[in-house]
């Protein structure tokens, strides 16, 4: 099955303290980690897309392996990926990227920040690897 647009954003809200916001717009859904962004949602010509963070060698390899994985669209291309959600990718490969960004983002916080999260939440929840 598919993942919807709701299926998505519910499986990115799962995240320890993961808030959605809308910066740029009714159409680009923003979600972030205290206030560091770790995923993007919109759709264009009703085609879902999702940018995400994720390792530069990583990034490359996965836009190697997969058509619906291409540098990411108006980000920092060495770091993010789009993500083209067009039922090509398996869901779960989807949830490991999105699990992948959130920990990349969580590591790169100060460490009062950091810490403060690992224990309100629990390290296994924040560094999830599918």
């Amino acid at each position: 099955m598919e993942l919807t647009e709701s299926m998505l954003k519910q499986y990115i809200l799962e995240k320890p303290e993961a808030a959605e916001d809308y910066p740029f717009g009714p159409d680009v859904a923003v979600f972030k980690v205290l206030g560091k962004m770790f995923a993007l949602v919109s759709s264009e010509d009703g085609i879902l897309n999702m940018n995400l963070k994720c390792d530069p060698v990583e990034a490359v390899q996965l836009r190697d392996l997969f058509s619906a994985v291409r540098p990411g669209y108006h980000m920092n291309k060495k770091h993010w990926n789009t993500v083209i959600i067009d039922g090509s990718l398996p869901n779960s490969e989807i949830e490991r990227m999105i699990d992948n960004s959130y920990s990349l983002v969580v590591k790169g916080l100060t460490k009062a920040a950091r810490t403060g999260l690992e224990l309100r939440h629990g390290k296994a929840d924040i560094y999830k690897t599918s």
